[in-house]
């Protein structure tokens, strides 16, 4: 189970124990602690699609109250344009010294690289995945050095957004024994009926027991099912979250099902640990 942390600046997260214990600068946000008006109050970090927009002041400071909560005030923030696919970003340590090497990791609010997942080892950046009743994952290897961050809704989860962002941490030498994976809030079973085309799909994936029908008139989903059963089918063991619905819990989560789409985003963030005391360097915000 996450624990529910108000920060010295009243910011209010979620956080992994598994994470703490490894020293990573991690958080899964609510809406709780920042400056932006009704419909998106309080801690929004990100816009629907539409004509009712919050302000970009009011996400760049939500953002920066965010940060500054977890005491990361100048670390580059690294996003992308989430696209409900498998495309997975990263970036290594040894391309700092060469832009044409960064694997389309891009920097500031407003990414315009497509994926839903990112790795990096780097520790000057801060990864930030945004939503609001699709699944946040994090991931850290067990010495801290590289961290994930990865969004995954249904089309995510059948694209195997999770298995590809796995596999580009074994690329990087560690194997998925070594990955620790903390689930963050996102709509629950109870809350995500979905048409038979969906369900059908992941039967046809292999996730049919994600598919829940008695006692609903139409088939539920249960996508952070979905997601256990893929790091396991990975080698990962050590899961943790995964307990908290954004639908039912109003007072502190945005739910786009729930808002009927006019509703602010969270955002799932991860810092890898520094190698040692003393070595990092940081880049402010843009």
């Amino acid at each position: 189970m996450l624990n529910r942390v108000t920060l010295h600046n009243q910011i209010v997260v979620y956080q992994s124990r598994l994470f703490n214990s490894l020293g990573v600068t991690h958080a899964f946000s609510t809406r709780v602690g920042g400056v932006s008006p009704p419909p998106f109050q309080t801690l929004n970090l990100g816009n629907p699609q539409g004509t009712s927009q919050d302000s970009k002041e009011n996400l760049r400071a939500n953002m920066e109250r965010l940060l500054a909560g977890l005491g990361m005030s100048d670390v580059a923030v690294a996003t992308v344009r989430q696209v409900h696919g498998g495309k997975v970003a990263s970036r290594r340590m040894q391309q700092q010294s060469s832009e044409s090497s960064d694997r389309n990791l891009s920097y500031g609010l407003e990414s315009q690289t497509q994926a839903d997942a990112m790795v990096s080892d780097v520790t000057s950046v801060v990864l930030a995945i945004r939503i609001a009743d699709c699944v946040p994952i994090l991931l850290a290897t067990d010495d801290g050095r590289i961290v994930a961050a990865i969004h995954a809704g249904w089309r995510g989860v059948l694209a195997e957004v999770v298995p590809h962002t796995i596999t580009e941490i074994n690329i990087m030498g560690v194997a998925s024994a070594r990955i620790i994976a903390a689930i963050g809030p996102a709509i629950g079973v109870e809350h995500f009926e979905v048409g038979p085309e969906v369900a059908e799909q992941f039967h046809t994936a292999g996730l049919g027991g994600m598919v829940k029908t008695i006692g609903y008139v139409k088939p539920h989903l249960d996508l952070v099912g979905a997601i256990k059963q893929q790091l396991r089918q990975c080698g990962i063991t050590r899961i943790e979250g995964g307990e908290l619905c954004t639908f039912a819990n109003a007072g502190d989560f945005f739910s786009h099902r729930r808002d009927h789409g006019i509703t602010g985003r969270m955002a799932a963030i991860i810092r890898p640990v520094c190698p040692q005391a003393g070595w990092c360097s940081v880049t402010p915000i843009n």
